[in-house]
């Protein structure tokens, strides 16, 4: 089985740069006529999905898509080697740090959300994840 990871986002070509340039990814393709992006460099795919602000997230909802700070129950994170640098070049494309770097006995951990209103983690191990 694949995980793959989709982000709605309100601007196609920002958030490729965002993704490139806060976290390392690196656009592969377009597809659906220039609607979506697939960016690699993660351990699953990521894909960047353009949709309109305001626009309904479903077919039955009757709700609008705002791309200003949200919460979701669901949100990636991404873990890296460095955490204090990860976090200087998510800040730098764009980025906002929601807290300091936190320390705990499995790792640091630090939140942001990126331009579009959606959450993310920057997460370092200073062994397997979790242990």
């Amino acid at each position: 089985m694949q995980i793959l990871l989709n982000i709605d986002v309100a601007d196609l070509g920002s958030a490729i740069g965002f993704y490139r340039d806060a976290l390392g990814l690196r656009h592969a393709r377009t597809l659906f006529e220039g609607t979506v992006a697939e960016m690699l460099g993660a351990c699953c795919r990521v894909y960047l999905i353009e949709h309109a602000e305001r626009a309904p997230p479903t077919a039955t909802d009757k709700t609008s898509r705002n791309f200003g700070r949200h919460w979701t129950p669901v949100h990636p994170d991404f873990v890296v080697e460095n955490i204090a640098m990860a976090c200087e070049r998510a800040v730098a494309a764009g980025a906002l740090q929601e807290t300091p770097i936190r320390q705990f006995a499995w790792g640091d951990l630090v939140t942001f959300s990126d331009p579009f209103g959606n959450g993310f983690c920057l997460i370092q191990f200073p062994a397997e994840p979790y242990e």
